[in-house]
């Protein structure tokens, strides 16, 4: 794998030192003098380790002769192996990364009396000013320190794992090279797979998600003896700052967990349910990224349809109405490689905190459970009839709707004519003053998809807890007015009062009834019945009723009157 990276400054140059007025002291064993220390040093270089560091020498005078600055490269070496010339060998030894010294180092541990060719006289002492940058053994493996351990740990990396991280990479000597956080994205990668320099595949092992760990291989493990050809030299150890953020594989499927069950659960959720939900959405790492909460709104779908990403279409099935859960969804079943944009990455875990709050099929019914039936029940409710009756009214997951003990009055409606929803028309046929039901009512016999703006959602399953206290019987079904004596064998000619071939129908009809001779559709305005009554009779529309249009029931069965 290849790191874009940024380019690489050496450390600065020293001043040459002052030309000595004096001649040399001569030396008996090399002088370490440490112009620069560390804080922390992780790892001091031993007879056998593999160092990489920069010099500049000089003469005790301060004429330079050599720098490795000049060249624009390191010298690297092993220590201890002959390598070097003796002081240099002894001098490097115990040294830490980072740590700059100036070395003397006498002829007899140089290059003694021969010298070396026009450069190094004979008997000639040298002065080292070393900066130490790299060291490592060839017996070095990986090394991973967690320096941040996440307070739970579901799952750790195994071989074949795909995850997504962030890193900085530096050089032992604290040089970035390469960081994720720069190009704001992520490094997403197979594990274990040859996708990675090896010493990365190795060290993500054994990793959770929201772990930090440092991680630090030798070139061996990284990129060899050549580098990278632009900011990793080479035999340069490496160090990878890692922070893990997310870990799936191919193979897995959804995992639910937390899962709080209500008692009962007298159904559950099945392919073809319209459900409602609310839920958190975040990344593995807990980024949050969505919440049905912040619209103050369900989400409300089909499930087992396609309608929603594979993973939640699945967990969605054989849920309880108030059950609350949590969905994890690898992005095979999510969003998959690419992504949503802006706010889920590609290859990204989604994790959901879902509470299912009703869902219901459009095959359903009113489910309607007798709480309470008096002993004694004389007649049963019938469309037609007047009724009276309290209730409570909520959602499934409990959240009040409306009470008419709020009023102090009872709801008051005529069954069959389409004054209440069609599920507390059919929830309030056959019952008996004083009984008491539950009643469940799917949104379409509810208020539908639509709902009622800020007292019932859409698509919203109610739950009504009705009391019948009173029934007035209602009519026969296509009568507004019934006699409850027998018909006048003149009627007309009861109703003209004045004698002008016009009945007096409104004063007439109202005179029946409060005579108890006639009575009205119980639960209409009266007046509204009368003029319904007289538009019936009014044949022409003139309005005025004669002989000719005067009509009895039982004459004629397409009109709602006499």
């Amino acid at each position: 794998t290849v790191f874009p990276s940024q380019s690489w400054v050496p450390w600065p140059l020293i001043k040459p030192l002052p030309r000595a007025s004096a001649p040399p002291v001569p030396l008996d064993d090399i002088i370490i003098e440490k112009t620069f220390e560390p804080e922390v040093c992780g790892r001091a270089v031993k007879v056998g380790d593999y160092v990489r560091y920069h010099y500049i020498g000089t003469f005790p005078d301060g004429k330079k002769f050599d720098s490795s600055y000049d060249r624009g490269s390191t010298y690297n070496v092993f220590v201890g192996k002959k390598q070097l010339i003796a002081g240099m060998d002894k001098a490097l030894v115990g040294m830490c990364v980072n740590q700059r010294s100036l070395v003397k180092i006498p002829p007899q541990l140089a290059y003694g009396k021969g010298g070396y060719g026009d450069i190094i006289p004979a008997d000639s002492i040298l002065h080292f000013d070393v900066l130490l940058l790299d060291v490592w053994n060839p017996e070095d493996g990986v090394q991973s320190t967690t320096y941040l351990t996440p307070p739970t740990c579901v799952r750790k990396v195994e071989v074949s794992d795909y995850v997504r991280y962030h890193y900085n990479g530096t050089l032992l000597d604290g040089t970035l090279f390469d960081s994720s956080h720069t190009r704001l994205r992520t490094y997403d990668t197979y594990v274990g797979i040859g996708w990675l320099i090896a010493g990365m595949d190795q060290g993500l092992l054994g990793m959770c998600v929201g772990e930090r760990r440092i991680i630090t291989m030798p070139p061996s493990l990284g990129y060899g003896e050549n580098g990278d050809g632009s900011d990793i030299p080479g035999q340069a150890s490496l160090v990878f700052d890692v922070v893990l953020l997310d870990l799936h594989n191919p193979r897995d499927s959804i995992a639910v967990t937390n899962q709080v069950l209500p008692e009962p659960c007298p159904r559950k959720s099945a392919t073809g349910d319209f459900v409602r939900y609310h839920y958190n959405g975040s990344l593995l790492d807990g980024t949050f990224f969505d919440s049905s909460y912040s619209r103050n709104h369900t989400y409300d779908t089909y499930v087992g349809k396609g309608y929603v990403i594979a993973g939640m279409d699945e967990a969605l099935i054989g849920v309880c109405m108030g059950e609350r859960l949590t969905i994890t969804i690898p992005p095979h079943l999510a969003y998959g490689e690419e992504g949503t944009g802006s706010k889920i990455p590609g290859s990204a875990v989604l994790v959901f905190d879902v509470h299912i709050i009703d869902f219901h099929n459009p095959s359903d019914t009113t489910v309607m459970t007798v709480i309470h039936k008096p002993e004694e029940c004389e007649k049963i409710t019938k469309n037609g009839d007047f009724v009276k009756y309290h209730y409570n009214a909520s959602l499934m997951d409990g959240s009040h709707i409306d009470s008419t003990h709020n009023y102090g009055k009872t709801y008051n409606i005529v069954l069959g004519a389409n004054q209440v929803v069609p599920g507390m028309e059919e929830g309030l046929k056959d019952m008996c003053v004083g009984e008491k039901r539950h009643l469940v009512i799917p949104p379409h016999l509810g208020y539908g998809e639509g709902g009622v703006t800020d007292e019932v959602p859409g698509s919203a399953v109610l739950v009504f807890d009705v009391e019948l206290v009173e029934v007035e019987e209602g009519l026969p079904e296509g009568y507004m007015f019934i006699w409850n004596d027998d018909v006048s064998p003149d009627l007309f000619t009861e109703m003209d009062v004045d004698l002008d071939q016009q009945v007096e129908f409104t004063n007439y009809i109202m005179r029946q009834v409060t005579e108890g001779r006639g009575r009205l559709a119980p639960g209409f305005d009266p007046y509204r019945i009368i003029d319904n009554m007289f538009s019936n009779q009014d044949r022409n529309g003139d309005g005025k009723i004669t002989e000719s249009e005067f009509r009895l029931k039982a004459d004629e069965a397409t009109h709602d009157e006499l």
